[in-house]
């Protein structure tokens, strides 16, 4: 599971009574684009594995995430030192023995929603995105010049139709869900210099942006190669452009013209089914299959598309419009492969992703998207699925292999 640090209200210990071995987590207080010392590495580790001489072990299994720094994503001069420093904190986490490192390439904001506690019909709470409240913010609050023309008329016409009738409470209650950082970060957005942030991309289009992409994999990448590093990048969060940012990470082309810019299997992809699984024309099954070898973390969680299809939620692991059993299945098979092959590393990292807030979950502060309980019904879920899943294969193959499987699951 995700861990954000010391003051995380999800602790260490409820990770372990989770059953989880790894955990994902990142130096969230260092500043964007600093080299990540030895010393703050070895510290986390220590921290994560303190109690493991007395209780079920853990260690830190994945980095999420390396953050690129904007000058990176906009393509200016102090890249060059910024992926200097990314490749030095590449070499400090492998000297630590962390072998999977996950980033993203979205400008601005990381990810985006508009609801932090959407009602399901159990009354538990998701994390939902609703386009036409995005354009109220992004038409109404932020007043972004020329946003009418991201909109259909009638959202624009609807967006202000809303925002005429919406408290002052509810209107900051929009801007800060929208501005709101990572869980976890330092870093927070301001409204007051937002538009600022927007407008240095105002020269920037997806095809200057993904050239900065494959700028930096090629920089970085065979460096990662070098150190036994999958370097993974998450896709957009939702999968298409928002407030005139373009966004190159969404469909299976974007991927498939990344692992083409720098072909190294260190240049790999975080399967984010959540994510990706937003589009519609995203096969989720076929993507897997397609890019199998480059994938080297995995996030599983379901999105539900509404009757605008631009708006979703997140449904339960096992819902929505993710075929979770064929997706998984897939992952398993490729596991498989990498043991046929006598790979090092023949193991996924996997985690369940913004599980719903429930239970005795709903009276505390968690973080959006990480409270412990729903987080743990979808990791017993996908546990399931994926024991059956194996169990299921084992029986398919012929006697021998069928009993060697099915002892090693037992």
């Amino acid at each position: 599971m995700r861990w954000f640090g010391p003051h995380d209200p999800v602790s260490l210990f409820d990770l372990r009574q989770a059953g989880c071995a790894g955990v994902v987590t990142a130096l969230h207080q260092l500043p964007v684009g600093a080299v990540w010392p030895v010393a703050e590495i070895a510290a986390r580790q220590r921290l994560i594995e303190a109690d493991n001489a007395t209780h079920a072990p853990l260690h830190w299994a994945v980095v999420e995430s390396l953050p690129v720094h904007e000058d990176i994503k906009k393509g200016r001069p102090a890249r060059k030192q910024y992926i200097e420093n990314y490749k030095a904190s590449l070499r400090n986490l492998a000297a630590c023995g962390i072998r999977t490192v996950c980033y993203n390439f979205m400008p601005v904001l990381d990810w985006s929603r508009t609801n932090l506690r959407y009602e399901m019909p159990d009354g538990s709470r998701a994390l939902r995105f609703v386009w036409q409240d995005f354009a109220v913010f992004d038409l109404c609050i932020l007043k972004r010049t020329g946003a009418e023309t991201d909109y259909e008329a009638s959202v624009v016409a609807a967006a202000r139709q809303q925002f005429a009738a919406m408290s002052a409470a509810e209107i900051a209650g929009l801007t800060n869900t929208v501005l709101l950082g990572l869980p976890g970060s330092e870093e927070a957005f301001e409204l007051t210099n937002f538009q600022g942030l927007l407008d240095e991309y105002a020269a920037i289009d997806a095809e200057a942006l993904r050239d900065n992409l494959h700028h930096f994999i090629r920089q970085v990448a065979p460096v990662a190669e070098e150190l036994g590093i999958g370097l993974c990048i998450h896709p957009d969060d939702p999968p298409y452009p928002l407030l005139g940012l373009p966004r190159v990470v969404s469909t299976a082309d974007d991927l498939a013209r990344l692992f083409a810019a720098c072909d190294v299997p260190a240049n790999g992809l975080t399967f984010c089914t959540g994510s990706l699984g937003v589009r519609a024309d995203n096969d989720l099954p076929a993507i897997a299959r397609q890019f199998a070898s480059r994938i080297h973390f995995v996030h599983l969680r379901a999105t539900k598309r509404e009757e605008n299809p631009r708006n979703f939620h997140e449904a339960d692991h096992l819902a929505g419009d993710v075929d979770m059993y064929a997706v998984v299945r897939e992952l398993v098979l490729e596991e498989q492969r990498r043991v046929a092959k006598g790979l090092s590393i023949s193991v996924l990292p996997m985690r369940p992703d913004h599980g719903h807030q429930m239970l005795d979950d709903l009276h505390k502060k968690t973080y959006p998207g990480y409270s412990a309980i729903g987080r743990l019904r979808g990791l017993a879920e996908l546990r399931g699925l994926e024991y059956g899943i194996r169990r299921g294969l084992a029986a398919e193959a012929p006697p021998a292999v069928r009993h060697a499987e099915i002892a090693q699951l037992a």
